[in-house]
């Protein structure tokens, strides 16, 4: 590690980590989709003159690990041909290493005395950017040109003048320009800041102490990051895990995933993975390394500086051709149902190891139901990022109502969408019964009705863990599975996770998604009895699963019948013998 100053450190680290956050805030309360600033899916970083993040917002961790592959792509595309005042803007996964057309990168080069000293980046997910269907996560297309507007990394701004063709052809080729131009304009704000914050910091400590700072940030995010393996077990930890498929009958996507670990480095090898598929949730190369990088970063200490140094032991083995590192001209608009999968996989993995720091599964990442029409005389998109379950744990019951670690999104408020969209929410909630049973339970399912209110109303979805719930950990029982139900006319017509047909909703018509519920923790007839009468009297449990699942057995005043209680967990367990 270089030599430097402890405290200083300390310092310029959180001066970091507080321009990245700036920029975060100033990206949230300047975008006008709910989306974006709503649902909070963008993701912001500072990084150095070589495109190694040195800091990132407390935003969406799958989005932040790809920065660097987009950053390398960036600086070699404009090679001498970087100049103060440039903002560039890109999203392409083969043309700029993005991650699926709706993010958009917007960067900024960061100057000081004429040297470029870092950049300033951001990432948000558009509303729409054209394609085959409203909100551009198309599951049904077979190729990224079906996907909608394909950005290679193009110069926004040069030398601080807007380039004013290159905002005309967003707008011609996108559903809703004003939102997504206006989008745009929050991530310039935001990459502005950026610029504005980092000046003052160089000025204040100088541009050569603060590229020494820099080298050490990394050092020592690596050192710990390095410590942090060595206290996993040498080993080559299994895991193997799925998506549920495309459409009514396609077959599992199956993730299978070698977690190799040898003194202070690990290897995430995905050899055996399925190839990538004809359909939009393939992943690039820098999404998967992404959440790879995110999962880990999760098991070591808090004090592990969130910055580049930290991914250096990692190392990210990904087959080309799968639907892990997939090729040109694989499609990508919903593969962030991926990432959420990587992510668990390799939880799923470091159970064996570390049992005592990952959840049993969950509700596998959000739900992305996405409407569209013409409403108040224009055209509208709503797309939303329906959040989450979280499996048990070694300490407590899973948790309702957050978002999946890899997101840190939120729920739009049921206000917002009513105000804006001729949709009415008529149940939020959670599903009894939805939890898998353990020591520790699961998370309960999360339901969300949707009312369409006029006719002509696209609508598609995508989902996941209706073929295959989530899984419970050491005994624990897997949680229920998701749902997707349309109620027309009095009938009901279960969906897929993934449907691939478009569905045209009308008025009257409703939407009823039922995340699925998270898996439990240890084994059910080990939980507290008095824990499980009181999830019954919150509504959480029945009285037929508590004694089913639990062998908790309750009169009707709800008081516990100890000796039933006893008798039968004693029979089951094989105590009573």
């Amino acid at each position: 590690m270089a030599e430097c100053d402890r405290a200083l450190l300390e310092i310029i680290k959180n001066g970091f980590e507080a321009i990245a956050d700036e920029m975060a805030i100033i990206l949230m309360r300047t975008a006008h989709s709910p989306i974006v600033r709503d649902a909070m899916d963008f993701s912001t970083a500072l990084c150095d003159v070589r495109g190694e993040n040195i800091a990132q917002g407390l935003t969406t961790p799958m989005h932040l690990g790809s920065f660097y592959d987009a950053m390398k792509h960036l600086m070699a595309q404009y090679a001498g041909d970087i100049a103060e005042g440039d903002v560039f803007v890109g999203n392409d996964p083969y043309l700029a290493s993005g991650q699926h057309l709706p993010d958009i990168y917007v960067v900024k080069p960061l100057f000081h005395d004429r040297i470029l000293c870092g950049w300033a980046a951001t990432i948000a997910h558009h509303v729409d950017v054209g394609g085959l269907v409203p909100g551009s996560n198309s599951l049904s297309s077979t190729s990224i040109h079906q996907e909608g507007l394909r950005l290679p990394f193009l110069k926004l701004f040069r030398g601080g003048v807007a380039d004013s063709a290159i905002h005309t052809i967003i707008a011609a080729n996108v559903r809703t320009p004003d939102l997504v131009l206006a989008d745009i304009a929050a991530q310039c704000a935001a990459v502005q800041a950026g610029d504005r914050a980092f000046g003052e910091m160089l000025r204040r400590y100088g541009s050569e102490r603060i590229s020494q700072y820099i080298v050490a940030l990394h050092d020592y995010a690596e050192l710990l990051a390095r410590s942090a393996i060595r206290g996993i077990a040498d080993g080559v930890y299994a895991f193997e895990d799925h998506i549920d498929g495309l459409g009514e009958d396609g077959p599992p996507v199956v993730f299978r995933l070698n977690l190799r670990v040898q003194g202070d480095e690990v290897t995430a090898d995905w050899t055996g993975t399925s190839k990538q598929v004809a359909g939009g949730i393939n992943a690039p190369i820098s999404f998967c390394k992404s959440n790879v990088y995110a999962a880990l970063r999760s098991v070591m200490g808090a004090d592990v500086p969130n910055c580049h140094g930290y991914t250096r032991p990692i190392t990210v083995v990904a087959p080309e051709g799968t639907v892990l590192n997939c090729t040109y001209p694989a499609a990508c608009g919903g593969r962030g149902i991926t990432g959420y999968r990587i992510v668990d996989c390799v939880f799923g993995a470091l159970a064996t190891c570390l049992p005592d720091r990952v959840a049993a599964d969950g509700a596998g990442g959000s739900t992305l139901p996405s409407f569209s029409g013409q409403y108040r005389g224009r055209t509208f998109v709503f797309s939303e990022c329906v959040m989450g379950v979280w499996g048990g744990t070694s300490q407590h019951d899973g948790q309702e109502g957050v978002p999946h670690m890899a997101s840190n999104q939120a729920n739009v408020p049921i206000e917002i969408i009513e105000a804006d969209y001729p949709i009415r929410i008529e149940r939020y909630g959670i599903m009894p019964d939805s939890a898998g049973a353990g020591r520790y339970r699961g998370g309960l399912g999360i339901l969300r009705e949707y009312r369409i209110l006029q006719d002509n109303i696209y609508f598609g979805v995508r989902s996941d863990k209706v073929r295959y719930p989530p899984h419970g950990l050491f005994g624990g029982k897997p949680g229920a599975p998701a749902s997707n139900l349309l109620l027309v006319k009095g009938q009901e017509y279960p969906l897929p996770a993934m449907p691939l047909d478009p569905i045209i909703l009308n008025e009257n018509d409703v939407y009823r998604h039922v995340m699925a519920g998270g898996g439990g923790y240890g084994n059910p007839y080990e939980r507290d009895p008095e824990c499980v009468r009181e999830d019954v009297l919150d509504g959480r449990v029945t009285p037929s699963v508590a004694q089913a699942e639990y062998g908790v057995f309750l009169r009707e005043n709800f008081g516990i019948d100890e000796d039933a209680t006893c008798a039968h967990r004693a029979m089951m367990t094989g105590e009573g013998a």
